[in-house]
């Protein structure tokens, strides 16, 4: 019997399934299977948060969440290296481009499944990291750059003075008095 390749691991973004050898482009990954339901049923499954749905067309879906079905392990990526391929009555994942031993296999799930669960737009894979680990060290270099142009700016203003000014107890009172009155 041949081994399988593949292998359910723990990932960045939860489990994930994972090549244990090179996988072919073109080539069977899995099936994913499950009990073949209504789409109404579906939304009654998803409303009390089942996740495991895989729309064959408008009118039935695949209940993919017995632990047994394998593919839904495979994540979601923005750049998938797989995709899933109507086959039969149901659903095969196929390798869009040759994986090598211990890379993550994933498919894209779709912008309404997105939508759906991760509203805020947490897309958490791979590429997407990158690019919001990209915008964060922009963000940070230049909120970096203004924070020290504040900083010189307030050390010039009391470069020239011999004493910073100090507000003694009564003139902050007296300042919160006058807010107070100038709204009333």
């Amino acid at each position: 019997m041949a081994s399988r390749s593949y292998q359910v691991r723990r990932s960045k973004t939860g489990l994930g399934l994972f090549a244990t050898k090179q996988i072919k482009r073109g080539a069977y990954i899995a099936t994913y299977r499950g009990p073949r339901i209504t789409t109404a049923e579906s939304d009654r499954r998803e409303a009390r948060g089942a996740r495991y749905m895989f729309a064959l067309n408008k009118r039935w879906v695949i209940d993919g969440s017995p632990r047994w079905n394998v593919a839904r392990y495979i994540n979601h990526a923005c750049r998938p290296n797989a995709k899933p391929v109507g086959r039969k009555g149901g659903i095969v994942i196929v390798a869009l481009r040759r994986i090598e031993p211990d890379e993550e296999i994933t498919y894209d799930y779709g912008r309404e499944y997105l939508k759906s669960f991760l509203p805020d737009g947490g897309c958490r894979c791979a590429a997407c990291r990158r690019k919001q680990a990209q915008q964060r060290m922009r963000m940070s270099s230049k909120r970096r750059a203004k924070l020290a142009s504040q900083h010189r700016s307030i050390i010039d203003n009391y470069a020239n003075r011999d004493e910073k000014p100090r507000l003694s107890r009564s003139s902050v009172a007296n300042k919160r008095f006058q807010r107070l009155s100038s709204c009333n």
